[in-house]
């Protein structure tokens, strides 16, 4: 399973080059998307033809998570003849949000199938998809993926306010791919994000096989970032950037 990082930006940011949260894996001939935030859509267009994706997964109803869901429908819905559908699986109310944004009611059924999740796994293609609620807002998810050899799986934060509701998920030698977004910490009081610490505390316990942050706010230094986590958690550390692949 082969992990490419199209998005890894937080709602706003300084950063030349940075896009909202959006993360392609692929295994064999199997692609889904993990968030698909603003800006995101140029690099998926870009690394694969958009409409053979066999799932979108939307962690949770902010816009820095699925905005770029509106040029991926109008893509499918004019470059082609018939139009071409993609999977779409999220919490409950976003194809009524995608609508209401866009003023048109029936938008988003014009060329996405939107699903809620049933709290069950989803299997797309070669891989299997575990959503767990997590802390943000009312219905937010992070993702365990099991690629189909069984070995180490990735495990996607979402934006998660309570590290706890991953350790579960986590199995040893998982990739965590986790949002740490006030940097080396603290959180400020009722921000239900996550730090460093808290990062490096939950990948120890979970004896996760290696960390990749993302989602860092604006005005936090990265190298302090890494660091911060480093102090927890002994083994590898990366803060990921748009471009960057990595194996799971």
């Amino acid at each position: 399973m082969e992990l490419i990082v199209l998005g890894a930006g937080p709602a706003y940011t300084d950063r030349p080059g940075a896009s909202g949260a959006a993360y392609l894996l692929r295994s064999g001939g199997t692609s889904i998307l993990l968030d698909l935030g603003q800006g995101s859509f140029t690099r998926l267009a870009a690394e694969l033809e958009p409409s053979r994706l066999d799932g979108v997964l939307i962690s949770h109803l902010h816009p820095d998570h699925f905005v770029d869901l509106v040029p991926l429908r109008h893509y499918l819905r004019f470059e082609f003849t018939p139009v071409r559908r993609v999977r779409v699986l999220g919490p409950a109310g976003l194809a009524d949000r995608l609508d209401a944004l866009n003023g048109n009611e029936g938008f988003t059924a014009a060329s996405l199938d939107c699903e809620a999740f049933d709290g069950g796994p989803v299997p797309l293609g070669d891989l299997l998809v575990r959503p767990t609620l997590v802390t943000h807002t009312d219905e937010s998810y992070g993702f365990r993926v099991e690629g189909p050899d069984g070995g180490p799986g990735l495990v996607y934060s979402g934006d998660c306010g309570r590290a706890a509701d991953l350790a579960g998920v986590i199995q040893p030698g998982d990739v965590l791919l986790a949002e740490v977004s006030f940097g080396p910490g603290p959180v400020p009081e009722g921000a239900l994000h996550l730090d460093g610490p808290a990062v490096g505390d939950l990948a120890a316990g979970s004896r996760a096989g290696r960390v990749l942050l993302t989602h860092l706010q604006m005005g936090y230094d990265e190298a302090a970032t890494i660091e911060s986590v480093r102090r927890r958690f002994d083994g590898p550390v990366t803060l990921v950037e748009p471009g960057e692949r990595a194996e799971i």
